[in-house]
C-alpha cells in the first residue's frame, strides 16, 4: 500500500537507537502500550465470541421483498382480503399409475390434507385441496343453477361417488389450478403466515423439514410429492449452509497454504490467519447484539471479510518481513510497517466499507442487512488487521530464512543482476509503445464490454428458483408444476379498487372483461381467472353451454345473481374489492416487464374515480416489484460506489491525475463482468447485484498498493520504471497473491449446490483476477500518459526513516 520503498529505509533498525516517543500520537498509543492493546483484544474476542453463539439463521418472506415499492404497498395493504397470493406453498400430489379418481388415492390425499392444515405457520381459513370445503363447484342443472363441495355429499369412495367427484371437479374450473390438467394429480395449497400461533417468526427451516417428512411418509404409499413456493426454496438454502462452511473452511485452508508458500515462515501466516479469523468473530458476536441473524443471502459475508482481511494483512506481513530483512529489529519492523500502511490500510478498507455500504439503496431489507453485516466486519478489520496483527508481529516477528528470502529480487537488483522475467515483462508497460498496446487492447476490450452490457437483463432469465440449481429437488417439482398445471406457481394478481358494494357493476366488469382478453393474447400469459370470466361462463351453462351464450352481457340483474353465488377469491366481502388472477408461463424478466407494461398502460387509460386498476400482487407480482427496484438501484449503486472510490483516491493521492490512473481499470473491469453475465445468461438480480458493488469496493485495494508506491518513487524523483519497479517488488508481489488467492478460494464455489452462490463465486473470481491485472497492466500504462516524474529533490536519508512521504502529497506533472 502507501509505503515507503525498501531504498528509503535504510537507516539503523537497532532497539537500543530507536525512538520510542516518535511517530504519530496512534502508534505510540499503540506500539507503548503493547500488552494493553492485547489483552483489550482478548477480551473482546471472548466476549464477541461467546455473543457468537447466540446467532441465529433464519429466513423471512417479508425481508425479500421491496416494502416501500408501491406494488407492494398496494399487496401489502388488502393482503387479508386476498386468497393466498403472498407466501403459499403448493404440494402437488401425483398418482403415477392411473388418475386421481381412485379410492385409495384420495384416502392419502385427505390424510396428507389434514396433517399440512395443522402445521404451524398456515393460514388455515385459506388452506385449499379437494378436501377443503371451500373448494366448490357451480354448474346448471335440470333444476337449475346449482353448486356445493367438489367432494360431494355422502362420499364413500364407490364407483358412483368417484363419478360425482369428477363431475364435480369439470364443474368447479380447477382443472389447471387445483387438478392437474391430466388428472394425474392435485394440489394442496397452503397460504402461510408471517407468524406462527405462539407469535413467532415463521421458522422455514422446520417447516421446510416437516414437508420433506412428509414427503418420505407419503411417496411410501405410492404417490410422489411436488413442493414449490418461498418457504421451500429458504428451506433448501438453509439446507445448503452446510456446503457454504465446507467451502469457508476450504478457503481458509487455500488462503493458509498460498501464504504459507509466498512466506515459508509459519507463524506470520499463522497470525495472518489467526488475524482474519478474530475479525469473523468479532462480527459474528456483534451481529446479535444489534438485533441481527444471519440468513441464506448474508451467510457469505463471513468469507468476504476473511478474505479483505487476508489480503490486508499478507501487506502487512510482507513489510514487516522486509524490514526484518534488512536488519531492523522486529519491534521496529512492525512501528515502520504500521506507520507506512495504516493511513493507506484505513483508506482501503473504508472504500470496501463503501462498496459494501451502498447496497443500502436497494430497498429490499435483506440486502440492506447483507450491507450492514458486511461494513461491520469490514470495519472491525481496521482493529484486528491494521492493529492487532502488527502487534503482534512485534513480539513474534518472521523467521531470518523467510526474511532474506523476500529480499531475493532486490538482491539481485542492488547486484546488478538482470531483473525477473514476469518484472521485466510488467515494466515494459511504463514505456510508450508498450503502453500504447495496453490502453489500446483495454479500449476494446471496453468497448465490446460495453457493447455486450447494453444487452444485460434485469431479473431472472430462467425458470424456477434461480436461487438453486436447474437439476435440483425444487426446480424439478417447478418443472413438473409447469408440465401439469400449465403456469405453475407463476401468478400476478391485479386488485381492482370500487366503491363499497359496487364491485358487480356492468362498467367494472366490462374494463375487467377487456384486460383479461388482452392479457391473454400476450406471450407468456398461459390464463386468468376473474368475476367477468364467471359471469361468462355462467351464463353459457344456464343456455345450455351453447358458445353463442359465452358472451359478457350488459344485465346488471344478472351480474347481481352470479357475484353472491361466486367464490370470495374473485372479490372481498365488502364488495368493493376484485381480483384479476393471471396465470404466467414463467417468472422471466422478459416475461413479467411485457405483462406488467400491459398492465399499466390499460390503468393509465381506465382507471377512474370510482374504480381503479392497482399491480400487484402474487409471487410473480412480488418479482416484477423487486425488478423494479433492482433496475432503479442497479445505476444509482455504480455511481455512489464509483463517486466515493474517487473521493477516497483524491483524499488519499491529491491528484486528479492518480485518480484516473486507479479508477479507469476498475471501470474496465466492471463492463467486462456486465458482459460475462451476459454470455452467461445471468440477469441483474438480488443475488447478482451485490457483486458488481463489492468488485469495485475491494478491487481498487490493488490499484492503492501499486500506485501508492509508485507516486512515493516519483516523488523522489525516479523514473517511471523504476518507480513502478520498485512497487513490483515491495507490494506488486503480494498483490498478486492476493488476487490469485481471492480468485481461487470463491472459484471453489462453483461446486455449491446453492446457485447464486456459485453465480457469485464466479463473477468475483473474474473481478479479482481482472482488477489484479488492471493494476500491474494499466496503472503503469496510464501512468505513462498521465503521471511524469515529479521534478522534486529526494526525500532526505536522515529524516526518511521516522518521517515517510505522505501518501496525500501531491504529484507535480
Amino acid at each position: 500500500m502507501m509505503s515507503a520503498t525498501p531504498s528509503t529505509w535504510h537507516a539503523s533498525g537497532d532497539l537500543a537507537s530507536f525512538d520510542t516517543h516518535s511517530g504519530s500520537w496512534v502508534e505510540r498509543l499503540l506500539f507503548n502500550h503493547r500488552r494493553w492493546v492485547i489483552l483489550l483484544c482478548m477480551l473482546v474476542t471472548a466476549v464477541l465470541g461467546w455473543q457468537s453463539t447466540k446467532l441465529q439463521l433464519h429466513a423471512s418472506f417479508e425481508k425479500t421483498i421491496p416494502a416501500t415499492h408501491p406494488y407492494i404497498q398496494n399487496f401489502l395493504k388488502y393482503r387479508d382480503e386476498l386468497s393466498g397470493l403472498g407466501n403459499a406453498v403448493r404440494i402437488a400430489v401425483a398418482q403415477p399409475q392411473g388418475t386421481i379418481y381412485e379410492a385409495a388415492y384420495l384416502d392419502t390425499l385427505r390424510r396428507l390434507s389434514e396433517e399440512v392444515f395443522l402445521l404451524p405457520g398456515v393460514d388455515r381459513a385459506r388452506m385449499k385441496s379437494l378436501w377443503t370445503p371451500t373448494t366448490r363447484w357451480v354448474g346448471v342443472t335440470e333444476d337449475g343453477l346449482e353448486g356445493g363441495p367438489v367432494i360431494p355429499d355422502g362420499y364413500d369412495g364407490s364407483a358412483r361417488s368417484l363419478q360425482q367427484l369428477a363431475a364435480n371437479v369439470a364443474r368447479s374450473g380447477e382443472l389447471g389450478q387445483l387438478v392437474a390438467r391430466d388428472t394425474r394429480s392435485s394440489v394442496i395449497f397452503v397460504p402461510l403466515l408471517a407468524q406462527d400461533a405462539q407469535g413467532q417468526a415463521l421458522d422455514y427451516a422446520a417447516l421446510s423439514a416437516r414437508l420433506e417428512a412428509l414427503r418420505s411418509k407419503y411417496e411410501g404409499e405410492g404417490v410422489t410429492l411436488h413442493i414449490t413456493g418461498f418457504a421451500k426454496i429458504m428451506g433448501d438454502l438453509i439446507d445448503g449452509v452446510r456446503a457454504v462452511l465446507v467451502f469457508f473452511a476450504l478457503a481458509v485452508a487455500i488462503a493458509s497454504g498460498m501464504v504459507f508458500w509466498y512466506t515459508r515462515c509459519l507463524r506470520s501466516t499463522a497470525l495472518v490467519v489467526l488475524a482474519s479469523l478474530v475479525a469473523v468473530v468479532w462480527q459474528l458476536g456483534l451481529l446479535p447484539m444489534l438485533g441481527f441473524a444471519l440468513d441464506p443471502y448474508s451467510i457469505l459475508v463471513p468469507f468476504l471479510v476473511f478474505a479483505i482481511g487476508m489480503s490486508h494483512g499478507a501487506q502487512k506481513m510482507n513489510g514487516i518481513m522486509q524490514d526484518v530483512g534488512r536488519g531492523m529489529h522486529k519491534l521496529v519492523a512492525a512501528r515502520f510497517t504500521f506507520r507506512r500502511l495504516f493511513l493507506a490500510g484505513l483508506t482501503a478498507l473504508i472504500a470496501d466499507a463503501v462498496g459494501f455500504a451502498v447496497l443500502l439503496v436497494i430497498d429490499i431489507q435483506v440486502i440492506r442487512e447483507l450491507a450492514i453485516a458486511a461494513s461491520i466486519g469490514v470495519g472491525v478489520l481496521i482493529f484486528t488487521n491494521l492493529i492487532l496483527l502488527p502487534v503482534l508481529l512485534s513480539y513474534t516477528g518472521v523467521s531470518q530464512h523467510a526474511a532474506q528470502r523476500s529480499l531475493r529480487a532486490e538482491a539481485a537488483d542492488q547486484a546488478g543482476r538482470s531483473k525477473q522475467a514476469l518484472w521485466a515483462f510488467l515494466d515494459r508497460f511504463t514505456q510508450r509503445r508498450w503502453a500504447t498496446l495496453a490502453l489500446g487492447v483495454a479500449a476494446v476490450l471496453g468497448a465490446g464490454g460495453f457493447a455486450m452490457s447494453t444487452q444485460l437483463k434485469i431479473g431472472d432469465l430462467d425458470p424456477g428458483a434461480p436461487e438453486l440449481r436447474a437439476e435440483s429437488s425444487y426446480n424439478r417439482d417447478v418443472a413438473f408444476m409447469n408440465r401439469a398445471y400449465g403456469a405453475g406457481s407463476d401468478m400476478l394478481a391485479v386488485m381492482v379498487k370500487t366503491a363499497d358494494g359496487q364491485c358487480s357493476q356492468y362498467e367494472t366488469l366490462n374494463k375487467i372483461d377487456t384486460l383479461e382478453w388482452e392479457l391473454r393474447q400476450i406471450d407468456g400469459v398461459e390464463g386468468t381467472n376473474t368475476l367477468a370470466l364467471l359471469n361468462r361462463r355462467v351464463l353459457s351453462g344456464l343456455n345450455e353451454g351453447n358458445p353463442r351464450w359465452y358472451a359478457f352481457v350488459p344485465n346488471q340483474d344478472m351480474l347481481n345473481t352470479v357475484t353472491a353465488g361466486a367464490p370470495r377469491g374473485l372479490y372481498n366481502d365488502s364488495c368493493n374489492l376484485l381480483t384479476v388472477y393471471v396465470s404466467l408461463r414463467d417468472h422471466k424478466a422478459d416475461t413479467l416487464a411485457r405483462v406488467v407494461a400491459h398492465i399499466e398502460a390499460f390503468a393509465q387509460h381506465n382507471n377512474t374515480d370510482d374504480t381503479r386498476f392497482l399491480l400487484a400482487a402474487g409471487s410473480a407480482g412480488i418479482e416484477a416489484a423487486t425488478n423494479m427496484v433492482v433496475r432503479e438501484a442497479w445505476h444509482t449503486m455504480l455511481l455512489m460506489v464509483y463517486g466515493a472510490v474517487v473521493v477516497l483516491c483524491f483524499v488519499t493521492f491529491r491528484s486528479w491525475r492518480a485518480v484516473v490512473v486507479a479508477v479507469l481499470p476498475l471501470v474496465l473491469t466492471s463492463l467486462l463482468a456486465e458482459a460475462l453475465m451476459v454470455v452467461l445468461g445471468m440477469g441483474v438480480k438480488v443475488a447478482t447485484l451485490p457483486v458488481i458493488a463489492l468488485g469495485v469496493g475491494i478491487g481498487v485495494d490493488y490499484a492503492l498498493y501499486i500506485l501508492s508506491v509508485t507516486l512515493s518513487q516519483l516523488r523522489e524523483g525516479k523514473s517511471l520504471s523504476d518507480a513502478y519497479y520498485r512497487a513490483l517488488l515491495f507490494t506488486g508481489k503480494v498483490v498478486m497473491l492476493t488476487g490469485v488467492t481471492l480468485a481461487v478460494g470463491v472459484i471453489t464455489w462453483l461446486a455449491s449446490p446453492i446457485k447464486f452462490q456459485a453465480d457469485m463465486g464466479l463473477l468475483l473470481a473474474f473481478m479479482f483476477i481482472w482488477n489484479m491485472l488492471g493494476a500491474l497492466v494499466l496503472v503503469p500504462a496510464l501512468a505513462h500518459f498521465l503521471l511524469p516524474p515529479a521534478r522534486v529533490p529526494a526525500a532526505d536519508s536522515t529524516t526518511a526513516l521516522t518521517q515517510p512521504p505522505s501518501p496525500g502529497a501531491a504529484i507535480t506533472p
